[in-house]
């Protein structure tokens, strides 16, 4: 899979049931070097990708065979520095069509962003 996140997503579940992932930004993330030099601040792009990394590692279902096919929402709070861990509590909802996925990614500095992706099952389109 090619993506800009190098850290490693860890699984668990939440106190309510539900799918929590989390990550710690490390300082060698990839993207540092050039998002504010002598600034680094880990995008939102990569904050998108952490959530679309998780759903896809706990996506529901026996096959979990899911393709991202947009992101129907996304809006940023805070900003995530090196050394920050992302925590993610997954909402998945099913329907005809496929799926979404939506969660609060949460951080040191409280709701990082609120973001939305809609899946697709592999192969649908």
């Amino acid at each position: 899979m090619c993506t800009p996140v190098a850290g490693r997503i860890e699984y668990g579940t939440a106190p309510d049931g539900t799918t929590r992932v989390s990550m710690t930004v490390g300082p060698e993330e990839p993207v540092f070097p050039g998002h504010y030099p002598g600034f680094p601040i880990f995008p939102g792009v990569c904050v998108i990708e952490f959530l679309h990394r998780g759903a896809l590692a706990t996506a529901p279902g026996p096959d979990r065979a899911w393709a991202l096919s947009g992101i129907e929402s996304a809006r940023f709070m805070n900003p995530v520095l090196p050394g920050d861990t992302l925590t993610a509590d997954l909402t998945w909802r099913r329907d005809d069509a496929g799926g979404r996925c939506s969660a609060s990614v949460t951080g040191p500095r409280g709701t990082i962003a609120r973001i939305a992706l809609r899946f697709e099952a592999e192969g649908a389109r």
